[in-house]
């Protein structure tokens, strides 16, 4: 006789009343009653757990057996297969998006700079983990991604979408090869499918015949010294902003004229020596009272213990009225261009800017530091300034290192 409501409601004797089909409910002497499923599968008997009654009703129960009952008809056994998706259930709550991700940048700690594996961590921590981040991996559609990325895109912030996209995928990618993930459905994203053509911007170099204008202006800003001579560091050595911001006071032999750059602050990961002209070795000197005894060169006038902020240079240019049209990035290229167009070994300049060689032949057997040649272009170019300073506007004569 099946069960019904009311018998349930009613039952009063310890045991197994049965509903048909196996499906029974267990009545335990302290009152506790529990749906159970008896069945049969590789010729042993076994039992399946329903829940407990009424939280489980009697239809829900039927359904659940009648579900198990489908997965025997097709051979598999419901009791492993609900082993199996609890295991999958513990597996993705584990396994979410920003689980993942924060496991892929302890495991590329070892190959970033603190500064860039921080701005990596911050970008998806902004644009990702607060809407994906909870998520389990693989409940996580491409569309939505997308969407993601779309959404950085609509800001105005097209480069960083495409850089967000790509640690995604890397996230992704990581996530197969250490096992907390089966597939990765994120390879088929490509950047130039999500976002809409646009273009290229290239940074803001402030042109050769500016150049006077300019360091007038410079010589007579009344900012933070500090980022005064961080400027003028930056264009006598044409480093980076980043290397010249950050720069130890441990990384300089001011009497050898000498700058050496580690390679966990440079962008190839290769050590940078840097000949300092004279006029370097001066600012550099000028820095040594101002930075306080100090680590570093160019303390933050607020947070001694920090560098300048990011956008310091680009800031103090922009209040001398360059806002645009000169950036801090863009005196390489001026001091790419001044040079080239001066008959200096383009070799010797690419070395002097710490490009990597993009020919693969060409970097295994080109390796000369060019040392001599560069001591003797950086010296160059600083007269070359001085000389512009001073309202000379005529052209060098052309040279070869």
């Amino acid at each position: 006789m099946k069960l019904t409501d009311a018998k349930l409601r009613n039952l009063t004797e310890p045991g197994k009343h049965f509903d048909g089909g196996g499906l029974y409910l267990e009545l335990t002497a302290a009152g506790g009653r529990y749906w159970r499923l008896k069945y049969r599968h590789g010729g042993k008997e076994k039992r399946l757990a329903f829940g407990v009654y009424p939280a489980v009703s009697l239809k829900d129960a039927r359904d659940r057996a009648t579900d198990a009952r489908k997965v025997m008809q097709g051979g598999g056994d419901p009791g492993a297969l609900r082993k199996s998706e609890k295991a999958k259930v513990a597996h993705e709550a584990v396994n979410t998006l920003e689980a993942a991700a924060r496991g892929w940048l302890v495991h590329q700690s070892a190959r970033w700079a603190p500064v860039t594996l921080a701005r990596i961590g911050a970008s998806l921590e902004a644009d990702i983990f607060p809407e994906l981040g909870p998520r389990p991996m693989a409940s996580i559609k491409p569309g939505e991604v997308m969407a993601a990325i779309k959404k950085i895109e609509a800001r105005g912030a097209g480069d960083q979408a495409g850089r967000v996209l790509q640690r995604i995928k890397s996230v992704y990618r990581w996530a197969v090869t250490h096992e907390r993930i089966d597939s990765n459905p994120m390879l088929d994203l490509v950047l130039s499918e999500i976002l809409k053509p646009r273009e290229v911007n290239h940074r803001a170099a402030l042109p050769d015949r500016e150049l006077p204008e300019f360091l007038g202006k410079l010589a007579a800003y009344e900012g933070d010294p500090h980022t005064v001579q961080g400027l003028r560091l930056l264009m006598l050595t044409a480093t980076r902003p980043g290397e010249t911001r950050g720069a130890r006071w441990a990384e300089f032999d001011l009497d050898a004229a000498l700058w050496i750059i580690p390679p966990e602050r440079m962008k190839m990961r290769h050590e940078h020596r840097v000949p300092l002209s004279r006029q370097a070795v001066k600012v550099l000197r000028t820095m040594q009272p101002l930075s306080g005894g100090g680590e570093l060169v160019f303390p933050s006038p607020f947070y001694p213990s920090k560098p300048l902020s990011e956008n310091t240079f680009n800031s103090a240019l922009a209040r001398m009225g360059y806002k645009n049209t000169a950036t801090a990035h863009g005196f390489r290229a001026l001091f790419s261009t001044v040079a080239n167009e001066c008959g200096w070994n383009p070799d010797v300049i690419e070395r002097q800017l710490a490009h990597k060689e993009q020919n693969g032949v060409r970097a295994a057997y080109h390796r000369s530091t060019y040392m001599a040649d560069r001591i003797k272009l950086m010296q160059w170019w600083a007269d070359y300034l001085d000389g512009r300073k001073a309202g000379n506007v005529v052209k060098m004569p052309k040279r070869a290192a």
